[in-house]
């Protein structure tokens, strides 16, 4: 009885003292605060917004973040995940918009779930049959212990990227991938109808995606040919790329070095260092 009556002084203390604090005016620092990080990525981004626990020496998997049940991750309100277009996480499809995003851990790997639940305070108010997805991931043990949750996205590529999810010594990495090849190649046809022709944008692509190397050489030599690209010693660099990757190593040498000249003209040594770099290689 003692132990009880303590506990509910202790209690009442607490929220007397915090509603004095908040009557006095004093800001408080947050012990889990928000973080939102947006990632460019694809045609669109993805945006997460999520509270940031610290570990504080505590026992973080299997206790604090129990086996087997659903975890919030994070602290506070729910996790919230945007993309801004059609998706797949670990070749799960998930339509583009805003979801909550949950976990259950186990010591073999997790299952991560996508849910509606917008307005759920944790997994407070919770429904299964607002999934929008649910899909298993593997886990890795870290080095090293990360005090406070953390997702960041990492080797992002044009179609492709890791969500990483860590706390103490686990890391979740998610494969994220989006199909934009048929958009890009859409969009590069359309515009090639315009009066304004991509050449440049094109030619990128084209080279990028491994597409055929005599069809971006048409478009980059256009490119070099527009009156606004007459001093663009990127343009030429990437015609020196593309001649050396048809096989034309002595074109190549010869526009890699018109545009150093340029480069060296408008003063730019990274672009001078990139061409000499591709001469060498040739």
């Amino acid at each position: 009885m003692k132990q009880l009556s303590a506990f509910l002084s202790a209690v009442a203390l607490c929220v007397m003292t915090a509603a004095a604090a908040q009557a006095q005016g004093i800001k408080m620092p947050a012990p889990s605060p928000t973080q939102t990080i947006r990632q460019d990525f694809a045609l669109s981004s993805v945006e997460v917004t999520y509270s940031r626990p610290l570990a504080k020496g505590r026992v973080i998997m299997g206790d604090l973040v129990p086996y087997g049940k659903l975890w919030r991750m994070g602290a506070n309100a729910a996790t919230r995940i945007k993309f801004g277009e059609d998706v797949k996480l670990n070749g799960t499809p998930v339509p583009a918009g805003e979801y909550v995003l949950y976990g259950i851990p186990s010591p073999e790997g997790w299952e991560l779930v996508l849910n509606k639940g917008l307005k759920n305070w944790g997994i407070d108010g919770y429904k299964k049959e607002e999934d929008v997805a649910r899909f298993k991931t593997e886990t890795q043990e870290l080095p090293f212990p990360i005090q406070s949750f953390m997702i960041l996205f990492e080797n992002v590529r044009p179609d492709a990227m890791t969500m990483m999810i860590s706390w103490d010594r686990t890391l979740i990495p998610v494969e994220i991938t989006a199909d934009i090849d048929g958009k890009v190649m859409a969009s590069i046809d359309a515009a090639m109808k315009t009066e304004k022709k991509p050449y440049f944008s094109a030619a990128v692509y084209y080279y990028e995606t491994n597409r055929d190397v005599k069809t971006a050489l048409d478009y980059i030599t256009k490119a070099t040919e527009q009156p606004e690209n007459a001093k663009a010693f990127w343009v030429y660099h990437w015609k020196a790329k593309i001649q050396a990757k048809s096989g034309d190593k002595a074109g190549a040498k010869a526009t890699a070095e018109k545009s150093i000249a340029m480069a060296k003209e408008a003063n730019n040594a990274d672009y001078v260092a990139l061409n000499e770099k591709l001469i060498a290689s040739l």
